[in-house]
């Protein structure tokens, strides 16, 4: 713990208050029935209009990767240890010279202000208030200043522009902001084939339409609360963080030209942005060892393995089950963080357990603020920190550190 440089830290729930699956006198009575982050997406699929809950919950093709994200958490069991004393329990999280006050952030989630009023200020705050780490979408409608003043210590996801002058254009205004801690996703030459959303009704950019709008009346509580709000408060919402300057508002037709090509870029670019960023660099969407290594090389001060929520390549591998692997390459002092699928507090345990030093939850969070605002991610919140803290003591350790390889076993066949 030397060396690092602690974040407040709050009172996590104890074993008296995970009985009740974070729930407290101040949760709003709307929220109570929420026991479970599965329980704010049939929560979400019924507030939201199908366009909108589709571009959120959705993968791509088939959704193998999808389906697969989710599968994956089925291949080991806890193997339990009982009679040891786990009262002082904590979920306290050393992280790139801070200590979070769990194990688990918000990952970044475009166009979250779309399902949600305001959505991304929404979850850096309640992020802020429970000191975890919020990393803010490159593909947000909301300005990254006001993200950055709301929540100091976010973090800033890019899409990295395709040419050398934009991205140092982009850097500057990100240093400017003053995120400490730059995310480069790196899955992303093309877009995935989200075929879901063109049936579903929604598209980039958003195409106003009958249906559009009769999905928009019969959904009042998101049309009032979020869609009429938004403009009546802020006008037209806009891409405002893909590059140094605001980008196209969401129904242009120069959203997609906007973004520009990206399948050229090579690893010369992110040893450029290191030679440029001076904060924490953290490289997003990696599968691969070899590039594991490579980014590490290339001087990422940790990076998050991921197949974009099962948003890019149909079929791509689950980065649980490639999580064991990078560990061992890359040593056990190196931050190995991890995305995709996760919705349980045992499923944050188990990549704890597999070597992962963090982990990062997008859906749940975006369903939470849809149908809660900031309260709804603070229950969220509270949720998987129960979760967590209760099965900690059930296997029998005090911190997130003390979980190892030897607490789980593969079932037979």
């Amino acid at each position: 713990m030397a060396n690092l440089s602690p974040i407040d830290l709050p009172a996590v729930p104890g074993s008296t208050a995970s009985a009740g699956a974070g729930r407290t006198a101040a949760t709003p009575r709307r929220l109570r029935q929420i026991l479970s982050l599965d329980d704010f997406e049939a929560a979400a699929r019924r507030h939201l209009p199908a366009p909108i809950f589709a571009y959120v919950s959705g993968g791509c093709e088939t959704d193998r990767s999808l389906r697969g994200n989710r599968e994956a958490f089925g291949g080991h069991r806890w193997v339990t240890r009982v009679l040891t004393d786990t009262s002082r329990r904590s979920l306290a999280t050393p992280l790139l010279g801070q200590v979070h006050a769990a194990p688990f952030g918000i990952a970044p989630m475009g166009i979250s202000a779309l399902s949600a009023y305001r959505g991304d200020l929404v979850q850096t705050r309640a992020a802020a208030a429970a000191r975890i780490p919020a990393i803010l979408s490159g593909t947000s409608l909301i300005a990254m200043e006001e993200v950055a003043r709301a929540n100091p210590q976010a973090w800033f996801q890019a899409y990295v522009p395709g040419e050398t002058e934009r991205i140092l254009r982009l850097l500057d205004r990100v240093e400017a902001a003053g995120f400490k801690t730059l995310v480069v996703t790196v899955d992303t030459p093309v877009s995935g084939n989200r075929e879901n959303n063109i049936r579903a009704g929604f598209s980039t950019p958003l195409r106003p339409s009958l249906r559009l709008a009769w999905e928009g009346i019969t959904h009042p509580r998101w049309l009032v609360g979020t869609a009429l709000r938004t403009l009546a408060c802020h006008g037209m919402p806009h891409f405002e963080n893909s590059q140094a300057t605001r980008g196209a508002p969401i129904l242009s037709s120069t959203v997609t030209r906007d973004f520009g090509a990206r399948d050229h870029l090579g690893w010369e670019h992110l040893a450029l942005i290191r030679r440029r960023w001076p904060g924490h660099l953290v490289v997003k969407g990696i599968l691969a060892v070899q590039d594991a290594l490579a980014a590490r090389d290339a001087g990422a001060d940790a990076i998050i393995l991921s197949n974009h929520g099962g948003r890019q390549l149909d079929g791509a591998v689950s980065p649980l089950h490639m999580l064991p692997l990078v560990v061992q390459a890359l040593g056990p002092d190196y931050p190995v963080m991890i995305d995709s699928g996760f919705r349980r507090g045992n499923d944050v345990l188990l990549a704890l357990a597999l070597g992962a030093k963090f982990v990062f939850v997008g859906r749940p969070f975006n369903y939470a603020g849809a149908v809660g605002g900031e309260a709804g991610v603070r229950h969220a919140i509270a949720i998987l920190s129960a979760e967590i803290l209760r099965n900690m003591a059930l296997i029998g350790v005090q911190s997130p550190r003390d979980l190892g390889p030897g607490h789980l076993v593969r079932p037979p066949g």
